[in-house]
């Protein structure tokens, strides 16, 4: 016998309870949506996260991040 649950992830709590059951890899399946699931809605590359990262830090502590990341590469 199975069940289906639907979590919502994008809560601290639901990303808990998902955590929890993945934790369980025989008695669990897990499956995640598919990408035409979350085709609308705008996703970052990991060097767009990390551009708007570095600009975020680099306006608060009012540093060249990019310069700094450059010199310890």
């Amino acid at each position: 016998m199975t069940v289906t649950a639907y979590i919502n992830v994008e809560t601290p709590a639901g990303r808990k309870i998902v955590s929890d059951l993945e934790k369980h890899r025989k008695l669990v399946k897990i499956e995640y949506p598919e990408v035409a699931a979350i085709e609308n809605e705008k996703t970052y590359t990991v060097d767009e996260v990390f551009d708007e990262c570095i600009d975020i830090l680099s306006s608060h502590y009012k540093v060249d991040g990019r310069k700094i990341w450059n010199s310890i590469k």
